[in-house]
């Protein structure tokens, strides 16, 4: 078995604290959050910065000061920033975090390999786009996180890995299951995603909404890492009576990973595991 890699989605783009009081909203908050998850064990941070009203934004310099105040702090955790086109589908919105340069340069960026539907919207990655991202990414030295809804998605992203557009000798993939619209949580679908992951991948699998917890469970049975935080699960139990917070999430998942025997990964290990430097 591998040892656990973590990776925390501590924001979103969709949560708003009216719904989680919990939810760290501002840059502060998401610095202070993101830094005692990783002293619980987190490895791996997710960034969905907001702006002064609380709402998503593309703005490299927000995603700059939640990447400067955590590595100030620790210059070790890796930093992931996202390319979503769920609020905005344009490559230059999209790709802009990936111009920050120096210290504050992610380590990583999300590259969600096709379209799909969420439960009222839809996420619309044209082939153009997911090709413009990841050939950016490879320019500027930063590792695709392979966001992946649909076994098909999983096709591409092996697709652009055997074209040399993602050049990766460690490709990380991250499974997402549960969400209404793609596909859902069961071993018999996620035995589809396993068949095409390549032999080098490094892989989790993240549960949408209440299919956190079971989605975590099963990638660790299976020698895979997990995604958890606010950004796909408000709530920590399954009735749905108690607001979650991402470091009640993470503690959760470093408890049950000492049950099962299994050793959480540092990010200096992370970084090994993963081809970073």
């Amino acid at each position: 078995m591998k040892k656990l890699i973590i990776n925390l989605c501590p924001t979103g783009m969709v949560s708003s604290k009216q719904a989680n009081p919990r939810l760290p909203v501002t840059a502060s908050e998401i610095i202070k959050s993101s830094l005692a998850c990783v002293k619980l064990g987190a490895t791996i941070i997710h960034i969905h910065p907001r702006d002064e009203n609380g709402n998503p934004t593309w703005k490299k310099e927000e995603f700059g000061k939640i990447i400067d105040g955590i590595r100030s702090q620790n210059d070790k955790v890796i930093l992931n920033a996202t390319t979503s086109g769920r609020a905005w589908s344009d490559f230059e919105r999209r790709s802009e975090c990936l111009d920050l340069k120096g210290d504050l340069k992610p380590d990583m960026a999300s590259l969600t390999v096709g379209s799909m539907n969420f439960i009222s919207t839809a996420s619309v990655n044209p082939p153009d786009i997911i090709e413009q991202l990841a050939i950016k990414m490879q320019e500027k030295g930063i590792k695709p996180e392979l966001e992946v809804f649909e076994p098909g998605m999983l096709h591409k992203a092996n697709y652009l890995i055997e074209k040399g557009i993602i050049k990766d000798s460690h490709p990380y993939f991250n499974i997402l299951l549960g969400s209404l619209g793609t596909s859902p949580l069961h071993p018999a679908v996620f035995s589809s995603f396993y068949s095409l992951l390549p032999a080098n991948a490094v892989w989790s699998i993240a549960g949408v909404g209440q299919y956190q917890l079971d989605a975590n469970v099963m990638s660790m049975s299976m020698g895979g890492g997990v995604r958890v935080g606010l950004e796909d699960n408000q709530y920590f139990d399954r009735e749905k009576s108690i607001m979650a917070s991402n470091e009640m999430l993470v503690k959760r998942i470093v408890k049950m990973a000492k049950l099962m025997q299994l050793e959480i990964a540092t990010p200096p290990e992370a970084r090994e595991m993963l081809g970073l430097k």
